[in-house]
């Protein structure tokens, strides 16, 4: 089993961004990967056990189910149902925790996975990069926040 972990620090409050983030079917809102995307059998995007099924850009599409979400820890899980992708028994979980010091937020997103072997490193830099970090960069334009920027 693989794990790909990113981390960041955004430049706004949990509740900020717990508000877009809660939303399970959100993400294409605010993640560039995605097209469209939709809950299906009308359930609430907010349901543990619904299903979002969702086209990306290049038009491939994925389904994936809500496995837990708690607005109390800020913490959602959720894993893949049927993707062309080759990921297999990928779950995903994301939180938020507050730093006080400044109000900003502190964003985690990991995935566990397994895939071929020959694929391992391109599905992990699929995931923490084209994925997780994208979506960190996409997050902070969506909410008109500064670009992050590292040190040498």
């Amino acid at each position: 089993m693989l794990k790909v972990l990113r981390s960041t620090i955004m430049e706004v409050s949990v509740d900020t961004l717990w508000d877009v983030l809660r939303d399970f079917n959100a993400h294409s809102q605010w993640h560039p990967a995605i097209d469209n995307s939709a809950i299906e059998q009308d359930q609430s995007p907010l349901s543990v056990g619904c299903v979002r099924s969702f086209t990306l850009s290049d038009g491939q599409q994925l389904r994936e189910k809500l496995l837990s979400l708690s607005d109390l820890e800020m913490t959602y899980s959720y894993c893949l149902l049927d993707t062309p992708i080759p990921l297999f028994n990928y779950v995903a979980h994301s939180r938020l925790v507050p730093v006080t010091d400044g109000n900003l937020s502190y964003w985690e997103w990991e995935a566990s996975f397994n895939t071929r072997v020959d694929q391992e490193e391109s599905m992990m830099a699929l995931v923490g990069d084209s994925i997780f970090s994208t979506g960190f960069k996409a997050m902070r334009s969506y909410l008109s926040l500064p670009v992050q920027t590292t040190s040498a």
